[in-house]
């Protein structure tokens, strides 16, 4: 069967047809926020995000001579195996505590401090790490003792030295 062939004849039909138009469509959705709550919205999260970068960004400028330090003693403890080097990276721990302390607080409070001072100002400036007796008397006399002698500590009692100066440029707190 054929489909039937549109009848054209009827002139008040030609005429509607060529009235009719295309559907009006309306315009698109906008994918911008309608009302200017999104906007203070969108405004009040940036603001956050910029403050919160620049925090992180200020606390880790703070911070490097935390991360120097750390990076300089990973590298000490790599001579404390050795019996021939042990001693060479002992003597640098105090030096180095005390680069620490100077990048932290004024020149004055901190480069004058020798002997019981010194530990005075580590424990006291410790944070939460508590300070071992073993860990004060070694930092107390290690300046005073020569390499040799530092060498003979055995690398158990070398490496807790080590782990207690790492706490304490970990957990030092500047605001004491």
């Amino acid at each position: 069967m054929e489909p039937a062939a549109p009848a054209t004849t009827d002139p008040a039909l030609a005429a509607t047809l060529r009235d009719l138009a295309d559907v009006a469509l309306p315009a698109p959705v906008s994918m911008l926020p309608q009302t200017w709550g999104w906007a203070v919205l969108g405004a009040i999260i940036l603001a956050a995000v910029a403050a919160a970068l620049w925090l992180w960004l200020r606390r880790r400028a703070t911070n490097r001579y935390r991360r120097e330090a750390l990076s300089e003693l990973a590298g000490i403890e790599q001579y404390l195996a050795d019996p021939a080097t042990r001693g060479m990276a002992l003597a640098q721990l105090p030096p180095l505590l005390k680069r620490v302390a100077l990048a932290a607080w004024p020149r004055e409070t901190v480069a004058d401090l020798n002997g019981p001072l010194w530990v005075g100002f580590l424990a006291a400036r410790s944070g939460g790490a508590r300070l071992s007796p073993e860990f004060t008397r070694f930092f107390e006399e290690a300046e005073y003792r020569g390499e040799d002698a530092l060498g003979l500590t055995d690398e158990k009692r070398a490496r807790a030295y080590a782990a207690a100066a790492r706490q304490w440029i970990e957990g030092h707190d500047v605001r004491a």
